[in-house]
């Protein structure tokens, strides 16, 4: 291994082919997400399903979720060699099915084995990482493989508009194949055949994870129906089962998060919370492609770029926020909300309004400023929760950030499901129901971002207190 710590070390020779092998799984797992999302409106277009469009998102995340958790185990287990290995073929699994898939359900299901590979591809790069390369690489190769999330707001709009715009949108599933296929043998050919590191020690909360699952599916499948009874019925039965989960994760010795986070007073609970409420904000990013090539008539190559300007302002705020001293970090931290929530009312305003470069460029703008509140945001709630966290629970912090992450998006869609159903997406007269749908999901969504407020305040409140979980 290189005993340099430039970034010649870590991308020349045989660690530059391993780096590609782990930050080529990553960004399959990024431009995935928004390549799909992209191909969504055509793929409606084609085989039908609107009222199925947010479980795309929403299973997908679910079983991303279950991946990353297994991460771990697979890797102990397997070793690197083969746990990349069989992510790889997971992945594409999921790809052929969805490329071969006759109607919405079929996609769906392709999308779910999609997300468990996509989830092993998302979480094993970072645990391999000590694996593969000398500590002083580390650094590095954690910044590069977070890099990739950048280059997917690139290419998955990309890919994606390119071929929904000529009408193949199967295609753009089967070419993940050989690209899915070329990682696979550089991680086999290249990567440790065995684990250096012993089999993980912590027993997986399996019993909150089914629940989370059951409840994101709960608001699912009552968001399918156009009854308010049915929508109200699965959205009480999924706040059941995330109280059930609340209280697991308080008695239980299997945990998602580290001890005493969700109990009251808990310096966690606010962190958490408002990690949360932002990424169901940023969900909303789901149906704006639709809502773009319906309302605005644009193109899906550009209804995708215009949707991946919310992750663009995340990326850019971030970069901004993470230099920043303990003042600014604050300051950082307080302005997040306020972006949030202009940015949706903006898109509340503007996705409904008639077509123009008025409302398109408001558009723009409200895509970049939910974007960018998140991002001045996030850095300095996850380094809190790592500072915060009691000193023998660091390490099941750091994976809480992306269950947390996932848990949010999955949620998120899946509210944003019910919301534009309800409102009448895809009811009779196309240009007034998903206008309406549009004003209602940016409209609610504002509102609920309207808790930040609330809990960043008590992360502020807390800047004190010194952790006593």
């Amino acid at each position: 291994m290189a005993s340099t710590t430039g970034w010649s070390a870590l991308l020349l020779g045989k660690n530059g082919l391993r780096s590609a092998a782990l930050a080529g799984g990553v960004a399959l797992h990024a431009i995935n997400i928004y390549l799909v999302t992209t191909l969504l409106p055509s793929v409606v277009q084609d085989i039908g399903g609107l009222d199925y469009y947010a479980w795309n998102t929403t299973l997908f995340v679910v079983a991303s979720i279950v991946g990353s958790v297994l991460s771990t185990r697979v890797l102990a287990g397997l070793g690197p060699k083969l746990a990349y290995g069989l992510a790889g073929l997971v992945f594409m699994l999921g790809c052929s099915v969805c490329a071969l898939a006759p109607d919405m359900p079929w996609l769906v299901v392709g999308r779910s084995v999609q997300g468990l590979g996509g989830g092993l591809l998302f979480a094993l790069p970072y645990a391999m990482i000590r694996l593969v390369f000398d500590e002083a690489l580390w650094a590095r190769a954690m910044a590069l493989i977070s890099a990739m999330w950048g280059a997917a707001t690139l290419i998955g709009p990309a890919v994606g508009g390119v071929f929904a715009e000529l009408g193949a949108w199967r295609a753009a599933f089967w070419v993940l194949l050989p690209c899915t296929l070329l990682f696979m043998l550089l991680a086999i050919g290249l990567l440790p055949g065995k684990s250096r590191e012993p089999a993980p020690r912590t027993p997986i909360p399996g019993l909150q994870l089914v629940l989370l699952i059951v409840m994101v599916l709960a608001i699912s499948i009552g968001s399918i129906s156009t009854s308010a009874l049915y929508n109200a019925l699965g959205l009480v039965i999924g706040l059941v089962l995330l109280l059930v989960v609340c209280a697991l994760e308080n008695r239980s010795a299997k945990r998602l998060l580290p001890r005493g986070s969700l109990k009251s007073g808990s310096v966690l609970l606010p962190l958490y919370l408002s990690m949360a409420l932002l990424v169901v904000g940023m969900t909303s990013e789901v149906f704006v492609p639709l809502f773009l090539q319906v309302l605005h008539q644009q193109t899906p190559l550009i209804a995708g770029y215009i949707a991946a300007l919310m992750a663009a302002g995340w990326t850019l705020g971030a970069l901004f926020s993470s230099g920043l001293g303990a003042q600014g970090a604050a300051r950082a931290v307080a302005s997040g909300p306020l972006l949030v929530v202009a940015g949706l009312l903006l898109a509340c305003l503007a996705m409904p309004a008639a077509s123009g470069v008025a409302s398109l460029a408001a558009i723009c703008l409200a895509m970049v400023l939910v974007g960018g509140g998140i991002g001045l945001a996030w850095p300095h709630l996850l380094a809190r929760v790592l500072e915060r966290a009691p000193a023998d629970q660091k390490e099941l912090a750091g994976a809480s950030i992306t269950t947390v992450q996932l848990v949010a998006t999955a949620l998120g869609a899946a509210l944003a499901g019910m919301i534009v159903n309800l409102a009448g997406l895809g009811s009779g007269g196309e240009l007034a129901g998903t206008a309406r749908a549009a004003g209602w999901l940016f409209g609610l969504y504002a509102g609920l971002s309207l808790l930040l407020f609330v809990s960043v305040r008590q992360v502020q409140r807390q800047e004190s207190v010194v952790p006593s979980l």
